[in-house]
């Protein structure tokens, strides 16, 4: 049997009335009874709750007020219970009959489940106040125990999230020393609001119960917001104790999601993918959640299966429940483990990571790790960074080709000539040994200069040529900038490309050996482009903001593999149809450039041909925060030949490479987005004598159609009047490798479709009709500061 999967973590949940009775003649207690069950049935530990009914009872014997005075119900006369809860309140601890655990080493096998009647976002105050008192009590004693997790009942009530948020930090504020007890929040997928009865005004307190499945069914045609209600109810719990630890861990490594797939589940991947950006450490999965298939096993629907398999790449716990109560017909209760267990088996993400020569498997133990672009012309480059390069077959092969390709293309009159190749930046030497191999599978007679400016690296290019390459290679030393070859050549090869593209100077570099070239002389790569896309990742905004100068850091761009982030656009067009698609184009460089104005030795006067600016248009579709951009590359080497880390592409253009992780462009602050808006980023490539830096900056806006004549506008300079101008068709951008040309006429025709004369005065009104015609417009909701201006937080030398 394959190994895959074996380490995520199984547990099941049992509830107060299936614990076993406690047995006076042995030592074995009731949470180790479950345990050694549960390890039966192939479990690692068990689900229990802390609290017995004891709890509960003597809870609202304190808490809740009598509907009447001198209720005979009260144990104690009213003025006695008033003490008697104001010295709980005070400080007071368990009973040995309200809590399941009594000693530490139960903790072993066992997650804590915090009283699920807690209700610290209940409408009524006096309850809300209570519950957080008992839910100090309950997190003190759990980590007593030594319990590592405890889990708290979902909150209730949208309108008073933070009052649940601001609970959770004062339980941690009263512990009053550091706990490694981790807090998990059970949170549902769908809106509790909709299996609630609305008739109640008074708090549900008294005949609560945890959460109880309800009829399975699926969501189906409900608006973005409301399948977003219980992720929104998540966001404001994060972002509340974020903001109160300035450390800004709280909210990641103490407390985290317990996701609750009770149905009702969604029916399309895109609602869930967002929780892979989560720190979800625990899938709760009750019977229900499964249906029967055609032979009456339990199994979950398509949703939900690539949900897991993909978030099994992160190992949360598996939570499991009532799955002795008979829900299927066939299987029985080992069924619904053994069925999760298949998932994470045939998990791709699982698979990848094993499966030797992929990206994923290389990227094991770099996922989600931020690192600092390489600076290639300030720092010369140790040998372990070259050798790591090198463990890439792929990119090395495509070399190859192009090297192979553009001497094959080679004009019979031209083929009777020696050709020259210069690889400018040759490192240690491997793209100087594929031209070789291409040279030999071409047929023709051809020299290889290698131009290196690394001091170290040039001792291993001297022991190289002679011991490999003799005279078919000829070294020079020095920045191919400023060094003289003795003759021009046909094709220069270089390998000088970012995560970004061109975030590592290729075009600068290239724009300095291209006077190698011969007037009619070929550059591989001959062009490569910029991409992006809005990301959301608590787990990369926290670790962007770890160090000491958070400004400083949140505004670097870094390489990293993402592993905890999730796209946040949609496939394009959104309520407008103005919007790009999931990963739109930046920009484009190209070589050799035929058009510069050059210096008597063949450079560029200036930098400022390299410098880009893009403005790009996201439709976001469901809710969410962005936390920064995702950013790839795609690269064309010569002909149809090419590099690609673009996540739509990669696997047809160069399946398996692994030399570049992508690029994260982080933002400060996290911007909230609601379902439906759009995102507009700005993102400028800027230069000087002597540096080179990107600046971003980002606004939400949120589409609206309304019909309305000129006069019932509202005014540009009242406050919230503000409207922004609609912006120009924005189509995905086709990959020259891939993709046939995008459709000019239609671009054009929507251009002018979409075109009106813009009042003379004042602020012109985005699609103004006089006639009450259809008007659409965009009300801005939100923006961030402008990143890095100037390069006062990161730069590359030239």
């Amino acid at each position: 049997m394959s190994s895959i999967g074996t380490d995520i973590p199984f547990a099941l949940h049992v509830p107060l009335q299936d614990l076993p009775a406690a047995d006076p003649a042995s030592e074995t207690t009731p949470v180790q009874l479950a345990a050694l069950r549960a390890h039966g049935l192939q479990y690692d530990i068990v689900c229990v709750p802390l609290t017995t009914d004891a709890w509960r009872t003597r809870w609202q014997e304190m808490c809740i007020a009598p509907t009447t005075n001198g209720d005979p119900t009260l144990p104690l006369p009213e003025h006695a219970q008033d003490q008697r809860s104001e010295q709980w309140r005070a400080g007071a601890g368990f009973r040995r009959d309200e809590v399941t655990v009594t000693r530490p080493v139960e903790s072993e096998y066992a997650i804590a489940m915090a009283s699920d009647w807690l209700e610290l976002d209940s409408p009524e105050e006096g309850v809300r106040l209570d519950s957080e008192v008992a839910l100090k009590q309950e997190i003190a004693y759990a980590a007593y125990l030594g319990f590592s997790t405890l889990v708290l009942p979902p909150p209730r009530y949208r309108e008073h999230t933070a009052d649940y948020a601001r609970a959770i930090n004062a339980a941690f504020a009263a512990a009053g020393q550091p706990s490694n007890i981790q807090i998990s929040v059970r949170i549902p997928i769908f809106d509790p609001a909709a299996l609630r009865p609305s008739a109640s005004a008074a708090s549900s307190f008294v005949n609560i119960t945890a959460p109880g499945p309800p009829t399975l069914q699926t969501v189906h045609g409900l608006p973005a917001g409301d399948l977003s209600a219980t992720w929104e109810m998540w966001d404001v719990i994060r972002t509340a104790l974020r903001m109160a630890h300035r450390c800004q861990s709280c909210c990641l490594c103490l407390v985290v999601t317990a996701l609750d797939l009770t149905p009702p589940l969604p029916v399309t991947m895109n609602i869930l993918a967002r929780w892979t950006a989560e720190p979800a450490r625990h899938i709760f999965i009750p019977a229900l959640a499964f249906v029967p298939n055609a032979r009456g096993y339990p199994v979950l629907t398509k949703a939900t299966q690539s949900f897991l398999r993909d978030i099994m790449k992160h190992r949360p716990t598996v939570i499991l429940s009532n799955t002795a109560a008979g829900t299927h017909s066939s299987g029985g209760e080992g069924a619904y483990s053994e069925y999760i267990r298949h998932l994470a088996r045939t998990s791709p993400a699982l698979l990848a990571m094993e499966t030797e020569g992929t990206v994923d498997n290389f990227a094991k133990g770099y996922y989600d790790y931020l690192q600092a672009p390489l600076q290639p012309l300030m720092d010369n480059l140790h040998s372990m960074t070259y050798e790591s390069f090198e463990k890439d077959p792929v990119k090395y092969y495509q070399y190859e080709e192009a090297v192979f390709r553009a001497l094959s293309d080679r004009s019979e009159e031209v083929r009777q000539q020696v050709d020259v190749i210069c690889v400018a930046g040759a490192g240690r030497g491997p793209i100087v040994a594929r031209c070789l191999k291409a040279i030999e599978r071409s047929g023709r007679t051809a020299i290889v200069y290698a131009v290196e400016k690394n001091v170290n690296a040039f001792v291993t290019l001297q022991q190289r040529s002679a011991e490999e390459w003799g005279t078919r290679v000829r070294i020079v030393f020095g920045d191919m900038r400023s060094v003289e070859l003795p003759e021009t050549v046909d094709i220069l090869v270089s390998e000088l490309l970012g995560s970004f593209g061109d975030n590592e100077l290729s075009p600068e570099c290239i724009d300095g050996a291209q006077r190698f070239l011969k007037p009619d002389g070929i550059s591989i790569p001959a062009s490569y482009t910029a991409h992006l896309a809005p990301l959301s990742s608590s787990r990369l905004h926290q670790e962007v903001h770890n160090g000491s100068d958070s400004t400083k850091a949140a505004e670097t761009p870094y390489v990293v593999m993402f592993g905890s982030a999730n796209i946040m656009s949609g496939d394009g067009g959104g309520v407008r149809g103005k919007c790009g698609g999931r990963i739109q184009e930046c920009w484009e460089f190209e070589h050799p450039r035929r058009d510069l104005s050059l210096d008597p030795r063949g450079l560029p006067w200036g930098n400022t041909h390299n410098t880009r600016a893009t403005t790009l248009n996201f439709h976001i579709p469901h809710a969410g925060v962005l936390h920064g951009f995702g950013g790839w590359f795609e690269a064309v080497l010569y002909a149809d030949v090419g590099l690609s880390i673009h996540p739509d592409r990669m696997h047809h253009i160069s399946p398996n490479m692994i030399s570049w992780f992508p690029f994260f462009i982080p933002l400060r602050d996290p911007l909230y987005v609601p379902a439906d808006a759009e995102l507009q980023v700005s993102l400028w490539r800027l230069t000087d004598k002597r540096r080179v830096w990107y600046e971003w900056f980002t606004e939400t806006f949120l589409p609206r159609s309304a019909t309305a004549s000129a006069s019932s506008l509202p005014n540009a300079f009242t406050p919230g009047g503000l409207m922004s101008p609609t912006p120009q068709s924005a189509y995905p951008a086709p990959s020259p490798l891939l993709d046939a040309p995008a459709n000019a006429a239609a671009w054009f025709a929507d251009r002018s479709a979409t075109s009106t004369p813009q009042p003379m005065t004042g602020y012109p009104h985005p699609r103004l009709s006089i006639d009450g015609e259809e008007m659409e417009t965009r009300i801005k909701v939100g923006q961030t500061a402008l990143h890095n201006p100037s390069g006062r937080s990161w730069w590359i030398g030239l």
